[in-house]
């Protein structure tokens, strides 16, 4: 039994039918707290993936509260939004399963262009905007995915289902949710201490193109005969 597998089958002891997305969905939530860490800490206090954080900053920049910027964080709302309206609008009937690789390496080339505008010194909204788009675009994904309690990003509701329901599965999803966001953060804290944004864009764009090249392999993978033979052509 791979390690993978046995974290699969203890998350979803009765199956679903996007299980096997489960560890690719922890590390996407890893990448959101590296991200967030990289826009909170580098580019002036403002959230790229925690968008409840985000309206609130929003609120108190607009009450004139110092250190934080309305512009920016209205900013990263609408790019948020425009990446997740994207995402849910793309090959709409298509089996969301599909969707994974595509997505995550549109997400990849985003973070890429971001990770262009910090090391050009372009300024905070090259940087800004295209991690938010590249996390509305993630959701977007999630949304479509559906698995349980593996959201990426949201962890209030996630943190009620720990403190209300009965231990059981839905209680190691949310665990895990929360310990691995807070893993991500602290990452992104470490390297942004030592490396600066680009660091933590780096570490980012890595996860994501294995994410967007792994799925793809294994599916194919899977698609082949057990026999290791391609099926014969058909004729025409």
């Amino acid at each position: 039994m791979s390690g993978g597998g046995a974290v699969v089958r203890w998350m979803f002891p009765d199956g679903h039918r996007y299980a096997r997305l489960v560890p690719p969905l922890l590390v996407l939530t890893f990448v959101s707290g590296l991200v967030d860490a990289a826009s909170f800490l580098g580019l002036g206090r403002v959230f790229v993936a925690n968008m409840t954080g985000n309206v609130v900053f929003l609120g108190f920049a607009l009450s004139g509260a110092a250190q934080l910027s309305a512009p920016a964080s209205a900013a990263a709302l609408a790019g948020f939004l425009a990446g997740a309206a994207t995402g849910g609008a793309w090959r709409r009937e298509a089996e969301p399963g599909r969707l994974f690789a595509p997505l995550v390496a549109a997400q990849a080339l985003l973070v890429a262009l971001a990770l262009a505008g910090q090391a050009a010194d372009w300024g905070r909204y090259p940087v800004l905007v295209p991690l938010a788009c590249g996390m509305g675009l993630q959701n977007a994904l999630v949304h479509r995915l559906g698995v349980p309690d593996l959201t990426t990003t949201v962890m209030t509701r996630t943190l009620t289902g720990l403190a209300v329901d009965r231990p059981g599965p839905g209680t190691v999803r949310r665990g895990a949710s929360v310990v691995v966001l807070a893993a991500g953060a602290l990452a992104g804290g470490l390297l942004h201490a030592h490396a600066g944004v680009e660091g933590v864009l780096a570490v980012a764009l890595a996860l994501l193109l294995l994410l967007a090249v792994v799925p793809a392999t294994r599916r194919r993978h899977e698609d082949e005969p057990a026999s290791g033979h391609r099926p014969p052509p058909e004729r025409e």
